[in-house]
């Protein structure tokens, strides 16, 4: 198989253009050491740079350095790429990039820097150096596939059109992602093995005299950014974006009688920064050491039992020990930026991992598990995210009915989401525990179909969404969620939960109020508490080995139960529990990482009553209750939600616990007649 993936689609095919008109250069003369831009024989190939920061295992790089005796290593600031990225995110980019411009010079080459949309930068680059190939990475990000999408079209409306060549780095041999089974136990059994790294490539020796631009300061990179957006978010937005949700906790707590200011975005950052590899100087300097800083701080990773005397290695086992969370856990947070922004490639640090493993064990792999806890880390991490890219690319394109499925990638994980509907109020549909966005399967239509931008997303954690190795909590799937209405919606949002998902919910109404219209509980997760006056600050969790034990044996059970427990929820309506809705949730619960999920069930905080997180939200509350819920008793919970909130309005249903499941068309008409009503009173 070739190192190179084509994309299918039609502008991507490759022909002999004919010769363009001659144009006037931009660039600088060539000096004598320089090759002139209009004599150079052989081609000139443009390589974009994106989410592959590095040299090394970099097989685009391999082919135009060994096709071409001319390249251009281009690094492009789009801000439709970089807004997607938090403050911290946006800080490590910039250090990446000046360390991947002190690799390209120290081999003879530069990184050029420019600055606008993709789209005009490279049909302009591409016409002033008679560039005759484009290399850039394959997407799965549904913004950026349209991007990929638009760049494709503006090169082949070039009179002079070069080839454009989508790649990617392959992990695995894969003749055919449409071949690859969904189910991860059937995958395994495929037992297909991982390729080789690539190691760094000889570069062309022959140079361009460019103006290869200057890296920008990072209050630089926001001014562009702010100044090239496509809309312009309130202050208040602007805050939400760069603010974490316990940062959010924290001010709301203050404002509730204790000193402690709100919280800045610079603060925010820290705090993030605080968990990565890159939060000390030393961190930072593995970083600016580029791939080599960092193959040496996953040496110093693996190698972790082994103790040490180098200083750097023990500033990195001490970061080890302090993001140690869950068993493995430490890997994510140390490496995950680096691994996003592709600073060292999945396959290679599955290489070194593996490698370090054969050298303890006599050249061996032990059938019973890895000897360092690690290394185990290290390549369950890129072996799980590379299902998911592969599950991702294999989905672009597919639809369930008229909806497509769409990729988001947040903290560099990938979220499946869809949407429906282009105009119209935005209503954000949100599932409980171990359900995904299908579990909505009858009602974006129905809703759409009133007047309304109907979105659903299937949260980390669950159905074909990534499951990494995290503490999963209520806090970081509200801070998913606002995210998620932040970079994708981009505007208020009407926000309806499902048992847990309606605890969810009520969180991001209670500490982003301006991302919510009006908010829906359908047979909420949550309990009510009078007089409650308190929100409570709790740190980072730690997985018990009691939680680690009852996740398996929970898991056992659910497997042996789902049938039966998902059927009872649907009392009314048993048919709706149907085959395929009982096999996908059986289907997601094997994938990697699912039983780290299931490990949260055990270290749920709902401690915050649903009578304090609906404060302020006075008649922008709608309940909708299934009256025969078999996990709530549904006449207990709406009398002291009665009691308790003011302004809610409760809508009682012949159903279980999943009534916008059980019977769709009622619910879809309560929830347009809901909106409706708001959105009218909004106008008067």
């Amino acid at each position: 198989m070739s190192i190179f993936t084509f994309s299918p689609s039609p502008s991507l095919s490759f022909f002999t253009p004919p010769t363009p008109p001659r144009r006037s250069s931009a660039f600088p003369a060539a000096t004598q050491s320089s090759a002139n831009l209009n004599t150079v024989a052989g081609g000139l190939a443009l390589l974009w740079f994106k989410h592959d920061l590095r040299i090394d295992d970099h097989p685009a790089l391999h082919a135009a350095a060994s096709q071409f005796p001319a390249l251009i290593p281009l690094y492009i600031f789009d801000s439709r790429l970089l807004s997607r990225f938090s403050d911290e995110m946006l800080e490590i980019t910039l250090l990446a990039l000046e360390a991947l411009k002190r690799s390209l010079r120290d081999r003879g080459l530069d990184l050029l820097i420019k600055f606008g949309d993709a789209e005009s930068v490279l049909r302009e680059l591409v016409v002033e150096v008679k560039a005759t190939h484009v290399f850039a990475e394959e997407e799965v990000e549904h913004e950026l596939c349209v991007l990929m999408d638009g760049v494709s079209q503006t090169l082949s409306s070039l009179i002079q059109s070069p080839n454009l060549t989508v790649w990617r780095t392959p992990f695995y041999d894969v003749k055919s992602l449409e071949a690859l089974p969904a189910s991860y136990d059937e995958f395994r059994k495929l037992q297909l093995p991982v390729s080789s790294p690539l190691s760094s490539p000889t570069l062309p020796c022959l140079r361009l005299e460019l103006n290869w631009g200057t890296m920008p300061t990072f209050d630089a990179l926001k001014e562009f950014m702010n100044s090239n957006r496509l809309y312009k978010p309130s202050e208040d937005w602007d805050s939400i974006k760069n603010t974490t949700a316990e940062a959010t906790v924290r001010a709301k707590f203050s404002k509730r009688g204790s000193n402690e200011k709100n919280p800045s975005s610079k603060e925010s950052r820290t705090e993030r920064m605080g968990k990565s590899i890159f939060s000390t100087q030393r961190g930072v300097n593995f970083l600016r050491g580029g791939t080599e800083g960092l193959l040496n701080a996953l040496a110093a990773y693996i190698r972790y039992n082994e103790g040490t005397s180098r200083d750097d290695w023990q500033a990195l086992h001490e970061m080890v020990r302090n993001s140690e969370s869950r068993d493995g856990g430490s890997f994510i947070k140390l490496f995950g930026p680096a691994i996003h922004l592709g600073m060292i490639s999945k396959r290679r640090v599955h290489y070194e991992a593996i490698k370090y493993e054969k050298e303890r064990n006599a050249g061996f792999l032990s059938p019973f598990g890895y000897s360092a806890g690690t290394v185990a880390a290290a390549v369950d991490a890129v072996l799980s995210s590379e299902w998911y890219s592969l599950m991702c690319l294999k989905s672009k394109g597919r639809h369930l009915g008229s909806l497509s499925y769409r990729t988001w990638r947040w903290n560099g994980f990938l979220v499946q989401y869809t949407v429906y509907g282009c105009d119209g109020p935005a209503m954000l549909l949100v599932h409980g525990f171990g359900a995904f966005l299908e579990h909505f399967r009858d009602n974006i239509h129905g809703i759409a179909e009133g007047g309304n931008q109907v979105w659903a997303i299937t949260m980390l954690g669950f159905g074909s969404s990534e499951k990494p190795n995290i503490v999963y909590s209520e806090l970081m799937w509200a801070e998913l969620l606002k995210d998620f209405i932040v970079q994708v919606v981009g505007r208020p949002v009407h926000l309806v939960g499902n048992s847990i998902g309606g605890y969810i919910v009520a969180i991001v109404a209670c500490l982003w109020p301006a991302l919510v219209k009006s908010i829906v509980l359908i047979n909420s997760a949550g309990s009510v508490i009078p007089g409650y006056s308190s929100l409570p600050f709790n740190k980072e969790r730690q997985v018990s080995v009691a939680a680690w034990l009852g996740a398996r044996l929970l898991l056992t059970y659910l497997r042996l139960k789902t049938k039966d427990i998902v059927k009872n929820c649907y009392p009314t309506r048993t048919e709706r529990a149907d085959n395929w809705l009982i096999s996908e949730m059986l289907r997601a619960s094997k994938d990697p990482g699912g039983l780290v999920v299931l490990e949260s069930i055990f270290s749920f905080d709902l401690s915050v009553p649903l009578n304090y997180l609906l404060e302020g939200l006075e008649e922008r509350v709608l309940i909708i209750q299934g009256m025969k819920d078999p996990i709530y008793n549904s006449k207990a919970v709406l009398a002291k939600l009665k009691e308790q909130c003011v302004g809610v309005t409760i809508k009682e249903l012949d159903a279980g616990h999943c009534p916008h499941d059980e019977l769709p068309k009622q619910v879809n008409s309560i929830l347009c007649e809901w909106i409706l009503r708001l959105e009218t009173k909004q106008k008067i």
